[in-house]
């Protein structure tokens, strides 16, 4: 994974684990002589009365995402927070330019989290699209996976023709824990 997008993963789920469930906590006011927003991309209302439904929607999206986050990859967002922050400002807004500019499947992908998100882009042909019934199944089983078992899915969900995801999407969820090797290794070809 590149230190941009970590760093660009870093800032954006720090400030989605500000905003809770029920109450939202906006995220801190930007630090004089800090970086505006990328041109583009609307400024966050800085009380939770100026919120629109969408933009609250959206950032209890985010934190329930952050909640879901295992505590190893809570703290390495948090680390590259760090390091973003420690930036010069030019260059923090550099590096949030650079991941605005990316395909918005890329950028909700890094929501997941570091693991899951360098590897979103590949999975998406299985898992972008789900029936809400196995989303929370899906999202379990993926962060179950090593590097490995993610490279490996990632070919299954690349040489999947669209008309047959759903049928492997299933295949692969239906699995135990125990079975996911062998029936990545039966998909992939080893």
């Amino acid at each position: 994974m590149s230190k941009p997008l970590l760093l660009a993963l870093g800032l954006g789920m720090t400030l989605a684990a500000h905003a809770a469930p029920e109450s939202v906590a906006l995220p801190l006011p930007v630090a004089q002589g800090a970086a505006p927003a990328p041109a583009g991309v609307p400024a966050m209302p800085t009380t939770p009365a100026a919120l629109d439904p969408a933009q609250l929607a959206d950032l209890r999206h985010r934190y329930a995402l952050w909640q879901a986050l295992p505590a190893a990859e809570r703290a390495a967002v948090h680390a590259a927070a760090q390091r973003m922050a420690a930036l010069p400002p030019a260059r923090q807004q550099a590096l949030r330019e650079q991941f605005a500019s990316q395909d918005q499947r890329f950028r909700a992908g890094w929501l997941l989290g570091p693991q899951l998100g360098q590897w979103f882009p590949k999975l998406q042909g299985l898992f972008g699209y789900l029936p809400a019934g196995q989303r929370d199944a899906a999202l379990a089983s993926l962060r179950q996976l090593n590097i490995d078992q993610l490279a490996q899915l990632s070919l299954v969900a690349q040489r999947t023709p669209p008309q047959e995801r759903d049928q492997v999407r299933s295949q692969f969820l239906a699995l135990a824990p125990g079975a996911r090797d062998a029936w990545l290794k039966e998909h992939v070809g080893h």
